[in-house]
């Protein structure tokens, strides 16, 4: 169960890792940018889950 859990934490900690991230590389405004990033870091899981669905999205250049 303690590698279970372990795990998890390294998924969860890789996923807030590319959303802050993505968060960073999109066109939202500074002050978006920050706050986004912020209730990314401080709950993680809840925020992961708020991002996806209604956070700014990188856009990348080809």
């Amino acid at each position: 169960m303690n590698l279970l859990s372990g795990l998890l934490g390294l998924i969860i900690f890789v996923l807030d890792v590319w959303a802050i991230a993505s968060i960073f590389n999109s066109n939202a405004s500074g002050v978006s940018k920050l706050i986004w990033i912020i209730v990314v870091a401080v709950l993680p899981v809840v925020g992961l889950i708020a991002w996806y669905f209604a956070g700014p999205k990188a856009t990348y250049q080809r």
